[in-house]
């Protein structure tokens, strides 16, 4: 079994990476999309900033393998800096037909390629043939655009393009993130296609990723938002695969883990959005700590680092923001 930490744009970028891999229990991770339109073809330092792992032989600091993924609706643009971003080290390439956006929709690319699975094949085999042998080529759907009605045809032409694997997030554009995810779904897939299908969705607790395999029949898994809210999630999974009992983290622990994350991120944005990211973390810890909620309550309008740091000292003390 391998468990994926699933890309989210504006989310999850190379710090978060970091940390959620030296916890452990991730064996892949994906990066956020590089938008690629018809006619573009971007330099190495476009990939590095997104990807800097390029630097570290595409792996995390932990040692855990990342792949770079790709979004766009022009084939050969998109073979062309495939080409590129493995020769400059990439282990494998992902293709990403499943964001729902709708800046993104509206612009031919993510999930609103599902509508035409001919054009879903056409990308897939344009970079499988511009890519190198050795790097694996993956991508990830959804199980439609507007409804789930052709979800076996756009995994068809995933497979039949020569993709080496497929991650299916179990919802169409439609359905949005709204509960719950069609993991029967995956099955059907499974039966017709004979690469690894990821199972992807609604993924938040051991119970939920015992149901999601019970009904997909998939042995790999990506995991988003559960493993924000619990970051020690992918470790509960493991641990409880292999009969090993696990101690959740504690509040303290997500606390030094924040402060961490706040000290290598709060140089790089302006000051007037000072902390955001903290912000953005918290809003899905409290999915599953309390007290992440009154730590946003106690931070929410803190704009200084000084600020930061009073409010960080306080919780690392166990006090409470008043």
């Amino acid at each position: 079994m391998r468990l994926f930490l699933a890309p989210m744009e504006g989310v999850v970028d190379h710090h978060v990476r970091n940390l959620l891999t030296a916890i452990g229990g991730v064996d892949v991770c994906v990066t956020e999309f590089v938008r690629i339109s018809e006619g573009q073809y971007f330099p190495e330092r476009v990939f590095k900033k997104l990807c800097p792992e390029l630097d570290h032989g595409c792996k995390t600091s932990a040692g855990t393998p990342v792949r770079v993924q790709l979004l766009g609706g022009h084939p050969e643009s998109l073979a062309i800096n495939a080409k590129k971003v493995a020769l400059m080290g990439a282990t494998a390439v992902d293709l990403n037909f499943g964001c729902p956006a709708k800046m993104v929709n509206k612009n031919d690319g993510g999930a609103s390629l599902l509508k035409e699975p001919s054009r879903v094949y056409d990308i897939v085999k344009a970079v499988r043939r511009a890519v190198p042998d050795h790097v694996p080529v993956s991508a990830k759907i959804r199980l439609g655009f507007e409804d789930r009605s052709r979800y076996l045809e756009n995994a068809l032409a995933v497979y039949e393009a020569g993709a080496n694997e497929l991650a299916v997030h179990a919802r169409s554009k439609a359905d949005g993130y709204k509960p719950p995810a069609y993991w029967e779904y995956l099955g059907a897939i499974r039966q017709a296609i004979s690469i690894p299908v990821i199972a992807n969705g609604e993924i938040w607790s051991i119970d939920d990723w015992q149901q999601c395999k019970a009904e997909s029949g998939c042995e790999d898994f990506m995991i988003g938002r559960g493993l924000l809210a619990r970051p020690d999630l992918a470790l509960a999974i493991k641990a409880h695969c292999n009969d090993q009992s696990h101690t959740p983290m504690t509040w303290p622990q997500m606390v030094d883990l924040l402060y961490h994350y706040y000290q290598v991120t709060a140089n790089l944005y302006p000051k007037k959005h000072l902390g955001n990211r903290i912000k953005q973390w918290l809003s899905y810890l409290r999915l599953y700590y309390s007290d992440a909620q009154n730590m946003f309550e106690g931070i929410k309008r803190a704009q200084t680092p000084e600020a930061f740091e009073k409010a960080f000292d306080l919780w690392r003390e166990n006090k409470t923001i008043g």
